[in-house]
């Protein structure tokens, strides 16, 4: 492994998250040579390199919280970051992983699934360690063999849902629920998982889980309108293509009468009933924690995957009086949010 040193000093705003394509539109955070802070003995820099697959609020924390992770650390005067935006293709995430192995970056941070895989695949054949974030079944995509360690260059985290305290969220909001509708992508490892979950955990309790496949956004509005057709309500996961498309999913099911659940609480901001949510932001953090702890000389191998604690029930109080429903008294320490009107 090679000794390490950096500086990360980026904007507030994250201002990578423009549209973008090919590998251009990067963030670049680059260490002061007249920096009064630690250097390794022989004045080695530490290059980063951190692929988001494209931009949306899920995403957007996590990449907060590994900034803060990064920035409270020892090394946080000591880096050299490079943030590169995939814009929601794999093409363009596996171009940008290849540059970052080629000019041999020390550590590259993968934020989303297939962020992940194009790291991985480019990097697998050197030491440099990949560390994935918000992955939420890191062993059906490959990246692992289980969740109690990680690959020898490869581990993160992983935001895999409480999908049956999600249910229990569902019955108690709509105790008349028979079917719950998904929409997801096809191609989309981790939602494959979740939703053979979901069916899971519906089974033997009377409700019956109507799963709505797509191949692309193109897809979404007619199989949206489709699908809430014939369900009660439709659970969001946290299928990258869905959410980032999340306004059109929400459009087809208010005409509807059908609400949707999220998986977080951004989603719910932005117009879902309501969710057992996952806080993005401290998952960010805790892969950042990790990344710190490889670069400490901790292998991935000797680290389980990474998860946050239990998530929070979050509610729309707009939504939820937009369809009739009081909110009950076992949710009244639920977390209350109203719909981002910047979103719609």
């Amino acid at each position: 492994m090679r000794k390490f040193g950096f500086k990360s000093i980026l904007a507030a705003s994250l201002a990578f998250t423009m549209a973008l394509t090919g590998c251009s539109g990067s963030t670049s955070s680059t260490a002061d040579s007249n920096s009064a802070g630690n250097t390794d003995s022989n004045g080695e820099k530490l290059n980063i390199g951190i692929i988001q697959f494209g931009s949306h609020p899920s995403l957007d924390n996590c990449y907060e919280g590994i900034m803060n992770g990064l920035e409270a650390s020892s090394y946080a005067d000591r880096i050299n970051v490079d943030t590169q935006n995939g814009a929601f293709d794999s093409a363009t995430c596996d171009s940008i992983a290849s540059t970052m192995a080629a000019k041999e970056y020390d550590m590259i941070f993968a934020i989303a699934t297939p962020a992940a895989l194009s790291a991985y695949a480019a990097a697998k054949d050197s030491d440099i360690p990949v560390i994935f974030c918000a992955v939420s079944d890191p062993v059906a995509a490959g990246l692992t063999e289980n969740f109690d360690a990680g690959l020898e260059y490869c581990n993160g985290t992983s935001d895999v849902l409480e999908l049956d305290k999600q249910v229990e969220l569902i019955k108690t909001l709509q105790p008349d629920v028979k079917k719950i509708g998904v929409l997801y992508t096809t191609t989309e490892a981790n939602s494959l998982s979740q939703l053979a979950t979901l069916k899971e955990v519906c089974s033997g309790q009377g409700i019956e889980v109507v799963d709505q496949g797509v191949s692309g956004a193109a897809d979404i509005p007619q199989a949206a309108a489709d699908l809430a057709s014939k369900v009660d309500c439709i659970n969001n996961f946290t299928d990258n293509n869905v959410v980032n498309n999340l306004s059109v999913l929400l459009e087809k099911a208010n005409a509807a009468g059908v609400p949707v659940y999220g998986s977080e609480i951004e989603q719910v901001k932005n117009g879902c009933i309501a969710s057992v949510s996952i806080d993005y932001i401290a998952l960010g953090e805790k892969t950042a924690e990790m990344g710190i702890s490889v670069l400490d000389g901790k292998k991935c191998s000797e680290m389980p995957v990474g998860k946050i604690s239990q998530g929070t029930p979050v509610v729309n109080t707009e939504v939820l009086a937009a369809f009739g429903i009081t909110l009950p008294e076992s949710l009244s320490d639920a977390e209350q949010v109203v719909t981002n009107t910047e979103a719609e």
